[in-house]
């Protein structure tokens, strides 16, 4: 065995999570591939990876809400930063939290259906690690348009008004199209699937979710 091998045998199993996490844009099959292994070890060792991203895709889901651009005129906010950074926190966990309970569910359901005889729970982990695009979008994005924008960002009659915003609300979508593309790879990667057949298993993850869904929306649409 050579010397360099030595401290890649040293990491702990939970440090090569978090580089695989990080390894994910460049290098994603070794990533995917990984999630095979479900021994309680890895289990456990990608424990705080998965939340982290779950977090922040939550996170970026809430800023792109459009109520999420009123907030500072609330009286809850009422112009307060700091009671705005928590309130985003705080919303874009449980958002992020339910989305990977909720969208790992369907996920698990079109996986079944496309054949896969995998379990919830790596279909949640699946799901979480396809989001990373999405985290990387709140990273790159959300600063730029704070800094160009500020407090308008989250309040009515600002600056944030004609293409600049839209430009900004583009380049957060091609982040998540990213991810829902990485989802499927990741699909295939795992499950050992041509392309097709992963994209299969996501269409009927969303049919699942619309046939739920429906009964719910049309009666609220037709008020």
């Amino acid at each position: 065995m050579s010397a360099d091998a030595h401290p890649a045998a040293k990491q702990s199993p939970e440090k090569r999570w978090w580089l695989r996490t990080l390894a994910i844009f460049q290098a994603p099959r070794p990533v995917f591939a990984a999630l095979r292994d479900e021994s309680q070890a890895e289990v456990e060792a990608r424990e705080e990876p998965v939340l982290t991203l779950i977090v922040l895709a939550g996170i970026a889901g809430i800023l792109l809400a459009p109520e999420t651009g009123r907030w500072l005129d609330q009286g809850l906010v009422d112009q307060s930063l700091a009671v705005l950074a928590v309130l985003v926190f705080l919303a874009g966990a449980i958002y992020g939290i339910a989305t990977y309970w909720l969208a790992g569910a369907f996920l698990y359901v079109g996986l079944r259906g496309a054949g896969s005889q995998a379990g919830y729970r790596r279909a949640r982990h699946v799901l979480a690690f396809a989001a990373a695009p999405t985290v990387l979008g709140l990273v790159l994005v959300w600063p730029l348009r704070l800094v160009v924008y500020g407090r308008d960002s989250f309040r009515t009659g600002g600056d944030d008004h004609g293409a600049g915003p839209l430009l900004f609300d583009a380049a957060s979508g091609l982040f998540a199209l990213w991810s829902l593309g990485l989802l499927v790879y990741g699909i295939a990667v795992v499950e050992r699937w041509r392309p097709l057949r992963a994209t299969v298993a996501v269409a009927l993850a969303g049919l699942a979710l619309i046939v739920l869904t429906l009964p719910f929306v049309i009666p609220l649409a037709s008020r």
